[in-house]
């Protein structure tokens, strides 16, 4: 056995190592989707019970909430529920407690579920504008010419 045949030999083995795939990690995919009827949420959970690897699929038709569990890519998910021809989100919403600020202009949502804000990024929050800052000195006992009804 020369080099040739040696190198044959670990070419060999090579290719029959198979590399093999990560597994994915069972999750749930939650989504916003626009649901008028009974009709509309059967037809959302068949098309989220055919994505490859889904597990369960909840529906809750007065939330307008889809939520998907089992081994599943979100984006798979999200394709899915767009070719129902329906509005689609991932779900915004994260419970109130959870959120630094939830009064936050971009937070705070009307038609949010009770007790939950949309999910925004930590870096929002709230800014003291110049006009702020005018009023803060306004009343403010350091200044002579503040207002002196206070």
């Amino acid at each position: 056995m020369g080099v040739g045949g040696t190198l044959e030999y670990i070419s060999d083995v090579l290719r029959s190592v198979k590399k093999r795939k990560k597994k994915k990690q069972i999750q749930t995919v939650s989504l916003k989707i626009r649901m008028d009827c009974e009709g509309c949420a059967r037809k959302v959970k068949s098309v989220l019970s055919s994505v490859k690897g889904a597990k369960s699929v909840d529906v809750d038709l007065k939330q307008q909430k889809a939520s998907v569990t089992g081994y599943v890519d979100a984006k798979k998910v999200l394709e899915a529920a767009k070719s129902t021809k329906k509005k689609v989100e991932m779900w915004p919403y994260v419970p109130y407690s959870l959120v630094a600020n939830p009064y936050v202009s971009q937070a705070y949502d009307k038609k949010a579920p009770p007790n939950h804000v949309r999910a925004i990024p930590v870096t929002a929050t709230v800014t003291e504008t110049t006009v702020d800052d005018n009023y803060t000195t306004m009343f403010s006992d350091e200044n002579p010419n503040a207002c002196s009804i206070m």
